[in-house]
């Protein structure tokens, strides 16, 4: 299987990407300035992927490379308030680089600070998923970066890769493309190592891959082979392809479906395949809910349970929560991610979706367990 075949026919095939930008790519590392030629050409990749009907999501490292020099904070290492300063004036200019060069072909961009709290804490990671699915329903393009205002540096991720993959896997996107200043993945270093071999698949990150990451070399971006790896464990247990392509050149998304030299990482199984094992096998149900013979038929043909097919509801749970889903003589059906707190569908049971609002004083989800959060049994 070539290179060019694969980037090509992946790319293609792939409905939502999620594509991470490098600090080195974007800012010149003396001068603190953005590199508006090589954005403006990355919107133009953007603007194609959405041509042909593909969601894109931006991940991007650069706020404190932009920032720290407006700030004039020279020299070697900052400070963790220095680091947080520059990365507070420094998302501004980034974030308003992006909008004028998205502007040209009519982009909306939406701005988005997350930290690794944001996906791991159940409430704040559905908030960020809706939020994130609701900016891409809407067409929106939405610009990702690290909280760096807020972050400390025991839980900074590294570059955004480990962030990069972390939204990939939060929307179930179906490739993650990682834009450095390396062309992908070598068996050793090839800065020092002339003959080091390039990889172009990799199916499973076993201990020889581990071995084979190297340490960071931009003086720019704090980022290196470590944390990409760690990023492909993310996106492939999640069934997302993820791939490392080097960036520096203009339009570096079409130089990679043109064939361009890059390592891809490729899961076993796909996005919605791998959620529903991890709903099926991975979570600890804290609750459950009884439905009519309706709404059984209903799930087994695919469709998502909706407030007026459920009978009863045991156990105290809350939104986000993991549940089993039973039928009248107490058999397991499924096991799904609620859309509503054990309190709230107590109330809207056997009602229709249209009195959801009147029932609770809010307007929620239709579905109780949306299709996409469900496994059956």
């Amino acid at each position: 299987m070539s290179t060019h075949a694969t980037s090509t026919d992946i790319l293609n095939a792939c409905k939502r990407i999620v594509i991470k930008i490098g600090s080195s790519l974007l800012v010149d590392g003396e001068t603190g300035r953005i590199h508006e030629s090589w954005l403006k050409a990355f919107a133009d990749d953007v603007a194609r992927c959405r041509a042909r009907g593909q969601e894109v999501t931006i991940v991007s490292s650069g706020a404190i490379a932009v920032g720290r020099r407006h700030l004039k904070l020279s020299g070697g290492f900052l400070r963790l308030e220095e680091l947080q300063a520059a990365a507070a004036t420094g998302m501004l200019r980034l974030a308003h680089a992006y909008e004028e060069a998205l502007a040209r072909h009519d982009v909306t961009l939406g701005q988005i600070l997350l930290t690794l709290d944001d996906t791991e804490s159940r409430r704040r990671y559905l908030n960020a998923r809706s939020t994130l699915h609701t900016l891409l329903k809407a067409g929106a393009v939405p610009l990702i970066n690290e909280n760096d205002t807020v972050a400390t540096d025991e839980i900074r991720f590294g570059d955004n890769d480990r962030l990069a993959a972390r939204v990939a896997a939060m929307i179930s996107a179906d490739a993650l493309i990682l834009l450095s200043d390396i062309d992908g993945l070598y068996s050793a270093d090839p800065v020092s190592n002339t003959g080091a071999k390039h990889i172009p698949v990799v199916e499973e990150i076993t201990p020889e891959i581990d071995a084979m990451a190297g340490k960071a070399v931009s003086n720019v971006g704090t980022g290196g082979m470590v944390t990409k790896l760690a990023a492909a464990r993310i996106a492939m247990n999640a069934g997302c392809r993820m791939v490392i392509s080097q960036g520096h050149a203009d339009h570096p998304v079409r130089l990679l479906e043109e064939g361009a030299r890059c390592t891809w990482f490729m899961p076993k199984a796909s996005p919605r395949a791998a959620r529903k094992d991890w709903i099926a096998g991975s979570l600890k149900p804290m609750g459950s809910i009884t439905i009519d013979a309706g709404a059984e038929k209903a799930l087994a043909s695919g469709k998502s349970l909706l407030p007026a097919g459920i009978a009863s509801v045991s156990g105290t749970f809350e939104r986000g929560d993991p549940i089993v889903v039973m039928n009248s003589l107490g058999a397991e059906l499924a096991r799904g991610i609620s859309a509503y707190a054990s309190t709230d569908i107590d109330l809207i049971k056997g009602h229709k979706t249209s009195e959801i609002e009147a029932l609770l004083g809010y307007r929620g989800r239709d579905e109780v367990i949306h299709r996409d959060d469900l496994a059956l049994s």
